[in-house]
């Protein structure tokens, strides 16, 4: 019997039925940080512009 490799286990592994929700919820948890990481630095530098008073109208845009 040939003893698979690590990508083709880890594969098999995230592909099973059990686990694609698991994926899905991790790649969504991924994708929210990154709009959250995106907004907050934008919102540092219009701090460091000193144009604190624009967030709120950043963050309705």
């Amino acid at each position: 019997m040939q003893e698979l490799s690590g990508l083709q286990n880890f594969l098999e592994i995230v592909t099973k039925p059990d686990n694609i929700p698991i994926v899905g919820m991790l790649l969504l948890i991924l994708f929210f940080t990154w709009i959250g990481m995106r907004q907050a630095f934008r919102h540092d530098k219009l701090i460091a512009e000193g144009r604190k008073d624009e967030i709120p109208e950043e963050m309705w845009k």
